[in-house]
């Protein structure tokens, strides 16, 4: 039997948006300060990618607030932006690429219509992926 990783080894941060980075990053920061491991940042635009190069203004503005985040902690983070047509599986494809240790995030908010509607993505994070999966508080203080 192999010896248990620790969940911050390689931990992927699945983010949505500018506050989920600040909120995600600041809680995985905590436990990377203390493990010294690596993050990876995965923005997920559900669709094909356009033709061009450029990123959506919005991916760019969620990835400084994860690095900003991550700079409070003198920690490097690595950013990936990722387009698929569904977000949990976009994100274990990347997780099974690196490798990761675990998959860790803070649960966005929204009442029980919102997640019927979006398929619930906290869940089929929890419960479809193949390796520990992290939730993250809401606060750190």
């Amino acid at each position: 039997m192999s010896e248990a990783r620790d969940p911050f080894e390689i931990a992927v941060l699945p983010v949505a948006s500018p506050e989920d980075a600040r909120t995600t990053c600041a809680g995985a920061a905590a436990h990377l300060r203390r493990t010294g491991g690596q993050a990876v940042v995965v923005h997920v635009i559900e669709g094909t990618p356009p033709t061009d190069d450029g990123h959506p203004e919005h991916a760019d503005e969620t990835f400084a607030a994860a690095r900003e985040a991550f700079d409070a902690a003198n920690i490097d983070i690595e950013t990936r932006l990722e387009y698929g047509e569904e977000i949990p599986e976009t994100v274990f494809a990347v997780a099974d690429e690196i490798d990761a240790s675990a998959i860790a995030f803070t649960p966005r908010a929204g009442g029980r219509w919102l997640k019927l509607l979006s398929g619930d993505l906290t869940n089929a994070l929890v419960t479809e992926s193949d390796r520990p999966v992290v939730v993250l508080p809401e606060r750190y203080e």
